[in-house]
């Protein structure tokens, strides 16, 4: 927290190098997690826009109750509400549209009657690690924006589950239902794309 409260000083001075590399190290993360919201990188590259100019006019407000990259989320997500996204705050639990393992590999009592492979461990073996790569994230983009916001936020780019609560508005039961059933997505796409089961 420590480096953060140097941040914020150097960027409450006007320091235009704290600000250059604040967009040097958050410009992509923020554009990916805009992209969640918008239905294009056009729109996505405004909301990240309107979210730097709402940084350098609201930085003298930013009181340090959560991380300045946590803030920095929480104005992209807010920004992009605005721009018009229709995102919904909440998925119900009991939603069972989509489903993240089929029923098929469970027991009568909830036991794995085939447990996942662990298909990492020879993932380069079997193939190239960009098939993998290039799986994951067109499993990704193919997420519902709920899912594709949760796992990115807190699987990428590591915030705790908390402070995921607090960028996206929701609680801490919802988001462990939006991350189980994006992660659980995407080991199923890369367990059929390495021809796993």
């Amino acid at each position: 927290m420590s480096d953060d409260a140097e941040l914020v000083a150097r960027l409450r001075a006007g320091d235009e190098a704290a600000f250059v590399m604040l967009v040097d190290q958050f410009h992509a993360p923020m554009l990916r997690f805009a992209s969640t919201f918008v239905p294009s990188r056009a729109i996505a590259e405004e909301v990240v826009q309107e979210s730097w100019l709402g940084v350098v006019r609201g930085i003298g407000r930013f009181e340090g109750r959560s991380t300045l990259r946590t803030w920095l989320f929480s104005i992209v997500a807010n920004c992009a509400r605005r721009t018009g996204a229709r995102e919904r705050r909440q998925t119900p639990v009991d939603f069972d549209e989509e489903r993240g393992v089929p029923e098929e590999r469970f027991g009568r009592r909830g036991e794995w009657t085939s447990p996942p492979v662990p298909w990492a461990d020879d993932a380069v073996d079997r193939i190239a690690a960009t098939q993998v790569v290039a799986s994951i994230r067109g499993c990704f983009d193919s997420l519902p924006a709920a899912q594709r916001q949760a796992v990115l936020l807190r699987d990428f780019e590591g915030l705790p589950s908390s402070e995921v609560c607090g960028v996206l508005g929701i609680s801490e039961g919802n988001l462990r239902v939006l991350l189980h059933r994006g992660r659980a997505r995407i080991r199923n796409q890369v367990e059929l794309d390495v021809g796993r089961n």
